[in-house]
């Protein structure tokens, strides 16, 4: 039967999102696991890296571009610090395309402008790609018309872009350059150290805060309102981190892609590491979207309700339906009609209908 979402706008919502008791949380853990695979993430998170090689390399270009402002010592600060979070020879591709681009010549200021608008029309198409597969976690098809899409995935990444630069520029900072830093500012060693070690966190936080935006703005689903980090965005990153590790040390001790792909082994590990990367960013949307259909359920609606959440908007074609769930009326019928076989079945032109059921009064007086 179709779904009113007026109702579900009217019911109250909790003031916390984990707000759960314990059974529930157990249930959200049992729905995430399933729902991923019902959902095909895996799926998903392959076209999202076929969309994230599209995007990171006109992004390499602003990067680049922006980091040469402050010397050669910055781009290489960069380059360590890939090497060190990615995956072995998969971080390979991107330093020799960093490298690349700092010896260029021709990266002037009109060329950085140019790789923007390439990047951020490139990378609106990964986002396109992610409000698709957040509407299939949602289980809510997408109502907002093109004219609201498309501003929405330009502004968000543009946005996006500008924090991961920020991020990127505090990379940077590190050794040497992070002294001099502190000294043109007047610091003294105690902050710089403070700062080597302060970053990261800083970091993490900043990357969870691009991430708990997505999850808001990207399904055509009334969230709760929106938050600096979510659970899904804080497992989101956790998983990530466990993911690149493990598949690091996979990689330097038991992997053979060098055999197996030659010259391309590089660039085939860098794929698997993206891979992971946005299978991550999809488990954590999974998991706050089973969240909201935990306090759902706490509010009395039925499990298997669809959508998980109310749609922001939705067009005439669009219809949200439920499995038919049990109702004192329906009880009432199946009990009326237990002992009657196929009597109840409605008459057709070749079929007349005679009743076959007679009450005990009936079968007492024969």
């Amino acid at each position: 039967m179709p779904l009113n979402t007026k109702d579900l706008e009217a019911e109250e919502s909790p003031t916390e999102p984990t707000d759960l008791s314990r059974h529930s949380w157990w249930g959200v853990l049992r729905r995430s696991a399933a729902n991923s695979n019902a959902n095909n993430l895996t799926d998903w998170a392959a076209a999202l890296t076929y969309y994230s090689v599209l995007s990171i390399f006109p992004a390499l270009i602003v990067v680049t571009a922006l980091l040469g402002l402050l010397g050669p010592a910055a781009t290489q600060s960069l380059i360590d610090t890939v090497r060190s979070i990615g995956p072995g020879s998969g971080t390979d591709l991107l330093v020799n395309a960093i490298r690349q681009l700092q010896s260029s010549r021709s990266l002037s200021g009109g060329v950085a402008i140019a790789g923007l608008g390439v990047a951020l029309w490139t990378a609106s198409g990964y986002l396109g790609a992610f409000i698709r597969a957040a509407n299939s976690i949602y289980r809510t098809p997408e109502g907002r018309p093109i004219w609201k899409t498309l501003p929405l995935r330009v502004g968000l990444t543009a946005l996006m872009v500008g924090i991961i630069a920020v991020c990127a520029i505090g990379i940077t900072f590190t050794g040497s350059l992070a002294g001099r830093a502190g000294r043109w500012l007047g610091w003294g060693s105690g902050a710089v150290t403070t700062w080597e070690i302060g970053k990261w966190p800083v970091l993490i936080v900043l990357v969870a805060l691009v991430i708990a935006l997505l999850y808001w703005a990207a399904p055509n689903a009334r969230q709760y309102g929106f938050r600096w980090l979510t659970p899904g965005s804080a497992l989101a990153v956790l998983i990530w981190i466990a993911a690149s590790a493990g598949f690091t040390l996979y990689v330097g001790f038991f992997g053979s892609y060098n055999k197996v792909y030659g010259s391309l082994a590089g660039a085939v590990v860098f794929l698997v590491w993206l891979w992971l990367t946005n299978l991550a960013i999809l488990l954590g949307a999974q998991f706050d979207a089973e969240l909201a259909r935990a306090r759902r359920i706490e509010q009395g609606r039925p499990e298997d309700a669809e959508p998980i959440l109310p749609p922001r908007e939705r067009s005439d074609t669009d219809t949200w339906t439920r499995k038919p769930s049990a109702t004192p009326v329906s009880a009432a019928l199946r009990r009326a009609f237990a002992g009657c076989g196929d009597s109840h079945r409605p008459a057709t032109r070749h079929h007349r209908q005679e009743p076959t059921c007679q009450d005990n009064s009936t079968e007492s007086r024969s």
